[in-house]
């Protein structure tokens, strides 16, 4: 008798979400990731790569997608976000945290979540979003750096909020 493997997945739920910041949207990105799957599983390769970076590359490719089909008005609204006011009194850190990874280029957006918050390896990351590793290894620091920039004012120095 052949002995079954058990296939764990992490949910692409997350992932869409953290790159759209929507529940219903990345609900219906999960939904039809695994259709697809569903409908062509021919077209998984286990030679080019596990279920897993295949099923978080369909999530990116349908997040993509949606990202490039928003209408023009949705992007000026989220355009009209004012960074220059103190978000301390307003929010708290782990908000303003969200609001700026939301607030990276989409490339590298989908590389910090992939890499810090998947935990996939630069070589997974490459695979998915469909370049090379040296892209990946680029757009990871330049993404630490407006966030490490965005993010001075909730730095403590000393016990007090503030920039080195």
């Amino acid at each position: 008798m052949k002995k079954h493997s058990t296939i764990t997945i992490r949910p692409s739920s997350v992932f869409a979400y953290r790159l759209t910041h929507r529940a219903d949207l990345a609900e219906d990105i999960t939904q039809e990731c695994f259709l697809a799957l569903m409908r062509a599983p021919e077209r998984f390769n286990a030679a080019r790569g596990t279920l897993k970076t295949y099923l978080f590359a369909i999530a990116r490719n349908l997040t993509l997608k949606n990202y490039r089909d928003q209408s023009a008005a949705e992007s000026a609204e989220s355009n009209l976000l004012d960074a220059s006011t103190d978000p301390r009194s307003a929010i708290e850190i782990s908000s303003a945290v969200e609001n700026a990874i939301a607030g990276l280029p989409h490339l590298q957006k989908e590389a910090l979540v992939l890499f810090q918050y998947e935990g996939l390896a630069l070589e997974e990351i490459a695979h998915i979003v469909g370049t090379d590793v040296g892209t990946v290894k680029s757009r990871l620091p330049r993404a630490r750096e407006r966030l490490r920039r965005e993010l001075a004012p909730f730095r403590k120095v000393g016990g007090v909020h503030g920039t080195v």
